[in-house]
């Protein structure tokens, strides 16, 4: 039994609200279970140093914890003048895994920064980012449409992810905090709209996992991110 009482392949509740604040060309509240982060999309009318002139746009990531997002208070990492390795980490994948669904050419010389502040945590906060920061990206993306930047959308795909793990030797999917602590295996998986991956992040930290459950937690991840895309695909339609 989880501690939560789900099925194996049962994820938490899942909510995403758009356009939750009101500044940013495109925004998202995105919610698993008790995990809940703030999802900005930025234009900004330039690029990197290193696709100047190059026709090309760029789409980064930035990644955040609030000092209360856990049961104590941490310290702000600009407090300490550097961001941690797991900062780091978290904010490249969701980069990356964005990125993975927009043509650069048709973006043409523009960066869109996708903004992730965790305000409160419980598990499966790097991919609670990528889920909800495609539907800021995407909103962001629709405002150049609407002003006639571009005819279509430079964005190519849907993108979510999800994670899985071993917890006490059974496959499951969407670890909440109390699961992800004690999970033999950890895993974070993103995918696109046609089931194929982007990314896998996978860790054994008890027993090495088998071929087969490896297998079992990808079919748990495929169903997972099928639904969350599906989710998507209805908040964006309204």
């Amino acid at each position: 039994m989880r501690p939560s009482g789900r099925k194996a392949d049962e994820l938490r509740p899942i909510a995403i609200k758009r356009n939750f604040t009101r500044y940013a060309e495109g925004s998202a509240l995105v919610e698993y279970g008790h995990t809940k982060i703030i999802c900005n999309a930025s234009i900004d009318e330039r690029v990197p140093p290193f696709l100047r002139g190059s026709g090309k746009g760029w789409v980064t990531a930035e990644y955040g914890m609030l000092p209360r997002a856990t049961n104590s208070r941490m310290r702000r990492e600009s407090s300490d003048g550097r961001q941690s390795g797991r900062t780091l980490e978290i904010q490249r994948l969701i980069g990356r895994s964005l990125r993975a669904v927009v043509d650069f050419s048709a973006l043409g010389e523009r960066t869109v920064t996708i903004d992730c502040d965790v305000i409160q945590a419980d598990g499966g906060t790097r991919t609670a980012s990528i889920t909800g920061g495609y539907v800021a990206l995407a909103d962001a993306i629709a405002t150049l449409v609407q002003k006639g930047v571009f005819k279509t959308s430079p964005i190519h795909g849907m993108v979510a992810a999800v994670s899985v793990g071993i917890y006490r030797g059974n496959p499951v999917v969407d670890l909440d905090y109390s699961e992800d602590s004690e999970a033999e295996t950890d895993m974070n998986v993103v995918m696109n709209e046609m089931g194929n991956f982007v990314e896998l992040q996978g860790t054994a930290e008890g027993h090495a996992f088998r071929m087969d459950e490896l297998h079992k937690m990808l079919d748990l991840a495929r169903q997972g991110t099928a639904k969350l895309i599906a989710l998507q695909r209805q908040i964006l339609a309204t």
